[in-house]
């Protein structure tokens, strides 16, 4: 019957090209425009590691100064001071724990035809890899002696391993990073979550570094960072042993608690902690600590702006208008068909065969519409990279968003279709058969 339904629905909108045309043409308008709003807000509030996020808790300690606080009404800082990272690392309260910050390197190669470049890092721990499951194509993440002697050890993007090594196996051999040669022990895959949750203050929708190194480098090399970073009172010294024993804020700490009950108690440590550090003068304000799970933190951090969803709101709201001139259109048809319509009453048709067959109708109406609206929603999110500078990361259609357009254009079409198809069916067919 589908088939039947099927066949006689495609006659009917070959019979009058330019009113389908019309249609389907209303129908992918506003499927392009709500797709290219769509996939853009798709990507940005899209949680990147959804099988593991309600399990990996940023946290936030405050140290701030008495007089006000981080962020009003009562906020703590985003980060954490270089001394309370490495005590919580050193104290591992939780079932794995990571800290990091951005630096840079000036990366010298023995080939002579790649000159040196500055390349983005990331100084961490190697449970960074693990906590994030970070995918590698050769090797994996140095071990944890390697972090604690500050080993001269490397991670590669799978990106600059392509420039340097030509995407071919590097573990083993060496980069010269600020004259100094490090061992590379592993190779990423393409990895680009999106948005960056790790890092949430500074280049949301930026790619991951290029490098990874053990961040226990830093008082060796004097590793400076290139995030963000907030103080509240000005070092004891300018030295750079002073910037890391300040009360300024500037490095990423997570957390992995996988039960409502490490929550709970890996806070309780935390209160504890700040209790011990207040002896000693330190966290002059109120206890305050916050966990924050993955969703939660890109959500605390205004990932996604109130202009993205409006503008998606917008897109539906001309969605609708487009589905509105649809109906007009799809009730001017069925309308004109009026004498067809008496006639298969009369022999016998029932109302609701003539409605499925109706249905059928627009839904061909709205998968076409639909397909022709991927076509044009891609085009904008073309246009899109070509407005807005580094958004290729950002505007980009992947199968799902493919598979919701494709929903949403049946979905409407089916829903534009239904007081037509309902309006036709109820007219007396003896009114037909008059006119006839």
């Amino acid at each position: 019957m589908f088939l039947y339904n099927l066949r006689l629905a495609l006659l009917s909108l070959r019979r009058d090209p330019v009113l389908t045309a019309l249609m389907i043409g209303a129908v992918a308008i506003g499927i392009g425009m709500s797709t290219t709003t769509l996939a853009v807000y798709h990507t940005m509030s899209g949680n990147p590691i959804s099988w593991k996020g309600d399990q990996l808790y940023a946290v936030q300690m405050d140290n701030w100064g008495p007089s006000q606080p981080y962020n009003e009404p009562d906020e703590p800082p985003p980060q954490v001071t270089y001394r309370d990272g490495q005590a919580l690392m050193k104290a591992a309260k939780a079932k794995d724990q990571n800290l990091s910050f951005t630096t840079s390197f000036v990366l010298q190669s023995d080939k002579p035809d790649v000159k040196p470049d500055l390349v983005q890092a990331r100084a961490t721990y190697t449970s960074f890899f693990t906590m994030f499951d970070v995918p590698f194509e050769y090797g994996g993440g140095w071990s944890k002696q390697a972090d604690q002697d500050a080993q001269q050890v490397v991670v590669l993007s799978n990106a600059y391993n392509e420039k340097l090594f030509g995407g071919t196996n590097s573990v083993g051999k060496e980069v010269v990073l600020n004259n100094r040669r490090f061992q590379v022990v592993g190779v990423m895959k393409p990895w680009n979550p999106m948005p960056k949750f790790f890092d949430a203050q500074d280049d949301q929708f930026g790619e991951p570094e290029d490098l990874f190194v053990p961040l226990n480098l830093i008082g060796p090399m004097q590793l400076h960072n290139n995030g963000n970073n907030s103080c509240w009172g000005p070092p004891a010294n300018n030295s750079f042993q002073g910037h890391l024993d300040s009360e300024c804020v500037w490095l990423q700490f997570w957390a992995e608690l996988p039960t409502q009950a490490d929550r709970d108690d890996y806070h309780a440590f935390l209160d504890a902690y700040v209790q011990e550090q207040k002896k000693l003068g330190r966290f002059p304000r109120p206890v305050h600590n916050e966990l924050h799970d993955v969703p939660d933190w890109l959500a605390y951090n205004h990932v996604v702006s109130k202009d993205s969803e409006a503008l998606v709101g917008l897109s539906f709201m001309f969605l609708a208008v487009c589905m509105l001139n649809t109906i007009g259109l799809i009730l001017a048809k069925f309308l004109r068909r009026s004498g067809e319509i008496g006639l298969r009453r009369a022999v016998g048709a029932s109302k609701t065969a003539l409605f499925y067959q109706y249905l059928v109708e627009t839904s061909v109406i709205g998968i076409s519409g639909g397909i022709l609206g991927l076509v044009l929603g891609w085009a904008g999110l073309i246009g899109v990279r070509h407005l807005i500078e580094d958004s290729d990361h950002l505007a980009r259609l992947d199968w799902t968003m493919v598979g919701i357009s494709l929903l949403i254009a049946l979905v409407s079409s089916m829903l534009a279709g239904l007081y037509p198809a309902w309006r036709v069916v109820r007219i007396p067919p003896a009114i037909y058969l008059k006119v006839q």
